[in-house]
């Protein structure tokens, strides 16, 4: 049976991997890079060059975009002819510019699929991860084979945003556990301790989390502000004590200070009492609509 031919257009660390797999599997390969000298292995391995967006574009049944955002497929792309094509647009941004990029490819005659790629470049191909797509399912359907073998595809629906969006929700707590992981790191390193004394501990901490969220998850579902477990002003206290080891021992507070804000606000309104599931209300939280 024929591989769906493919073209990668962007070949940052991620782009590259993802041509990278597409060899490893046997797809006819096209790569296109608006800088030249980041396609060498991979030509090396059997990829075609295109001379040109439009060469990249129309040598395959598939394009994968690996792009920094929305914006630069627009640079890339140009005035390339897109009547008939297929795109799948796997470079980061937020669910209205995934929405608009959308209707952009399809006034244009392209179908278009968005995707958020929950890995690394070193986990692409790699049992376990992962990738969000959402679009007109048909078109996913069609290209699911090829597009799993980047990673296991989690289909979100129809709206071209929705991909992102759980992409974006990932990323929130990403990027928070991270920094938090590195506030961490400046207290144990101001206190005299390694990394590496820390790093067992903070792992554990980690593992612990998803008690949390399986814990909360309902109860935020069900409007449930119960404190019975753990009272906001009790976590506001926690909180405070964070912060003030953090400033005695030198370290800058600003991330800590407006988590404790936040904390301090939820007190003040009158929810001391209750539990932490109301700080998604101060944050601006809507519930959804059922049915």
């Amino acid at each position: 049976m024929n591989q769906v031919s493919i073209t990668i257009v962007g070949l940052g660390p991620m782009g590259r991997a993802m041509a990278a797999a597409y060899l490893d599997a046997g797809h006819p390969v096209t790569v296109w890079n608006r800088s030249a000298g980041k396609d060498t292995d991979l030509v090396a391995r059997g990829a075609h060059r295109a001379a040109s967006i439009a060469e990249a574009v129309a040598a395959s049944d598939l394009t994968v975009l690996s792009l920094i955002d929305v914006d630069a497929m627009y640079t890339a792309l140009g005035d390339t002819a897109l009547d008939g094509r297929v795109l799948v647009n796997l470079s980061s941004d937020v669910p209205d510019k995934a929405r608009g990029a959308a209707r952009w490819a399809g006034s244009r005659g392209a179908a278009y699929l968005t995707g958020g790629v929950n890995v690394p470049p070193t986990g692409i191909g790699q049992e376990g991860s992962s990738i969000f797509i959402s679009g007109p399912q048909e078109v996913y359907e069609e290209y699911r084979p090829a597009l799993d073998v980047l990673a296991a595809t989690d289909y979100r629906g129809a709206d071209p945003g929705h991909a992102q969006l759980y992409y974006q929700l990932n990323m929130i707590m990403f990027w928070t556990a991270y920094t938090g992981w590195y506030q961490a790191l400046a207290v144990a390193r101001a206190n005299g301790l390694t990394a590496a004394d820390f790093l067992p501990y903070a792992g554990y901490t980690a593992d612990t989390m998803r008690g949390f969220y399986t814990h909360s998850a309902p109860a935020v579902d069900a409007g449930d502000h119960d404190g019975a477990a753990a009272r906001l002003a009790m976590c506001a206290a926690s909180v405070e004590h964070v912060l003030h080891t953090a400033a005695d021992s030198g370290v800058d507070t600003g991330i800590l200070a407006a988590h404790l804000d936040l904390y301090r606000r939820g007190v003040e309104a009158g929810y001391g009492a209750d539990g932490t599931t109301r700080l998604i209300e101060l944050l601006g939280g809507k519930a959804p609509v059922a049915g």
